[in-house]
């Protein structure tokens, strides 16, 4: 009998997966801003400077008191000087006085105001308000936005461009994360051929290998494709070591099954460890999760949208939970344009299209392709709808959740 889980539940995978990959966290290293983007922050990041790091102006026009530009009506206040945006002059408002100044300038001294270019009229020397003047209007006090002490981004944080400027903005030229992992990624079958090739009788065409390269590169990860396991145990199992001492996960499609052919699990348990096999779910039951010498590999069937589904539902999880992700996906909920009508009992993926209603309501139309092997259903789609455990029927109008295609945005 074998000792490892099988034919569990989605749920009880997503926790072993999530186990395993905090066991094996990779290692932290400083990179430049430009080469962190969608990388996962392993420090907390603490404001050492404020934000705005001075009072300045939010707009072109002029520093003065709002009390003495409403009080001076038609007269208006004397122009004593200019601020750019740029090294501080040091300026100080005298009584009755005002100062030109851009966007982004520090602020005079005793300026608690700046009237706007537009609203203001410049008559011989003098700056008239056309509009009365409120105390803080258009300034941009220091540390309105960050404080000093401030904790600004969290460990597990996925680092996107607003947070790398927001990082930029206080001074930091790099930060520490999470190593991102190395992936291997493997086709299996004596039956495929590259994209342009000619095909003989019973021959098909390579298309996992691009979908799972692309699926990996849109989550920042760099992965090496090696050539196409032949269906020969032995080869295979070289092929595999190989790989298990150079990268931390190898990622193959097909040869997880139960058929002749399918050789991947008897191979992990001789030579590795199987942390499950086979998940109650569809599409992708058979998928493999085990241990190579120092690599972690994930087996994922065959059939194309069964190679999507267990990515986007277990291999991102995989890679999140490597890096030290914390921050969840972004969760969606979508109404079903028509009803679905599912008869067995395991967690189904079924592909769909998002869109969003006039009235800003999610809404999904369900594929109705749903045969694994379909993948122009998948191309056809933009997302997956999960349905939970056990027969059931759902009528137009009801709730889902759906499963983004996306990747560095975060989904």
């Amino acid at each position: 009998m074998d000792s490892f889980p099988t034919r569990i539940a989605f749920a009880e995978a997503q926790a072993i997966l999530a186990r395993v990959a905090a066991e094996r966290r990779l290692e932290v290293e400083r990179q430049p801003l430009s080469r962190a983007r969608g990388a996962v922050l392993a420090e907390d990041l603490v404001a050492a400077i404020p934000l705005p790091g001075f009072d300045n102006s939010a707009m072109d026009g002029f520093a003065l008191r709002a009390a003495e530009a409403n009080a001076a009506g038609d007269a208006g206040l004397r122009l004593a000087g200019e601020q750019f945006a740029g090294a501080s002059r040091g300026l100080v408002l005298g009584a009755g006085e005002c100062t030109r100044i851009t966007t982004g300038a520090p602020m005079p001294a005793g300026a608690d105001a700046v009237l706007a270019k537009e609203d203001a009229r410049e008559v011989d020397g003098r700056v008239v308000a056309a509009i009365p003047v409120t105390p803080g209007a258009h300034l941009r006090r220091a540390g309105e936005d960050v404080a000093v002490g401030d904790r600004v981004l969290r460990a597990g944080d996925v680092l996107g461009p607003a947070r790398l400027s927001l990082a930029a903005a206080l001074g930091q030229d790099g930060l520490a994360i999470h190593r991102r992992p190395t992936v291997a990624v493997f086709t299996t079958g004596d039956e495929l051929r590259p994209p342009g090739q000619p095909l003989a009788p019973g021959e098909i065409h390579d298309s996992n290998r691009v979908l799972l390269q692309t699926l990996l590169m849109a989550e920042g990860l760099e992965p090496v494709a090696w050539p196409v396991l032949p269906d020969d145990p032995e080869r295979m199992r070289i092929a595999l070591r190989d790989a298990a001492f150079s990268f931390d996960l190898v990622i193959t499609c097909g040869g997880v099954s139960a058929g002749e052919k399918d050789h991947l699990p008897a191979l992990l348990r001789e030579q590795g460890e199987v942390y499950f096999w086979k998940v109650r779910m569809k599409p992708g039951m058979p998928v493999l999760f085990g241990r190579l010498g120092e690599a972690l590999v994930l087996g994922l069937p065959g059939n194309p949208v069964s190679v999507l589904a267990t990515f986007l539902t277990l291999g991102r999880g995989l890679i999140d939970g490597l890096q030290g992700r914390v921050e969840p996906r972004l969760p969606l909920r979508a109404e079903l344009l028509t009803p679905i009508v599912k008869p067995h009992a395991r967690l189904e993926f079924m592909r769909g299209n998002l869109s969003c209603s006039e009235a800003g309501q999610l809404q999904v139309r369900p594929n109705p392709a749903v045969a694994s092997h379909r993948l122009r259903g998948a191309a056809d789609a933009n997302v997956l709808i999960q349905l939970p455990e056990g027969a059931a029927d759902y009528a137009a109008g009801d709730r889902v959740d759906v499963l983004a295609f996306g990747g560095l945005a975060g989904l």
